[in-house]
């Protein structure tokens, strides 16, 4: 993984807060860009086998619809969430919908905003997002999705390791 030395987006102006935005995006490993590319193309999705062999596909994210990825997830506000790839590694979903202030203890959680636009809480301060963000959320870190301005927010949502059952704390 590569490091880049950067401040914390709290103490920023627009003019950093763009080149660090700039910066993150540079810094996606490159098969996670060929995955979004290559997820532009028409398949239906399908859940990889949790024994880490995957299945070579491709899965139009944009196409995807609240059906698609499935029924709320109870208590998680208006949280949708389609696990795609399940590996020892790592997890892949495509989520839509607002979930409350959580923390991850023993995950690190990337997502790229696929849709939609309004504000994400990133630690305790709200930013604004839109599609094309990349939003990354190291372990501990408070987050949340809190107010859509245009569009319900779609995240593809990487969790690196794969979140472990009772990883989520709830946030006031």
């Amino acid at each position: 993984m590569v490091s880049l030395p950067c401040r914390s987006i709290a103490g920023s102006t627009k003019m950093e807060q763009n080149m660090h935005r700039h910066i993150y995006l540079a810094a996606i490993p490159a098969a996670f860009v060929a995955g979004l590319f290559v997820s532009h193309l028409s398949t239906p999705a399908r859940a990889q086998a949790p024994d880490g062999k995957l299945t070579a596909q491709i899965i139009d994210l944009t196409a995807m619809t609240d059906a698609d990825i499935g029924a709320q997830v109870p208590n998680m506000g208006t949280l949708r969430s389609k696990g795609l790839v399940v590996t020892s590694n790592g997890t892949v979903a495509v989520q839509t919908g607002n979930v409350p202030k959580h923390t991850h203890m023993g995950s690190d959680e990337i997502q790229y905003v696929i849709s939609g636009s309004g504000t994400f809480w990133l630690g305790n301060e709200q930013h604004p997002i839109h599609a094309g963000d990349l939003i990354i959320v190291p372990k501990g870190t408070a987050h949340a999705g809190s107010e859509a301005t245009s569009g319900e927010f779609k995240v593809l949502s990487i969790k690196l390791p794969p979140q472990a059952s009772g990883d989520m704390q709830m946030m006031p």
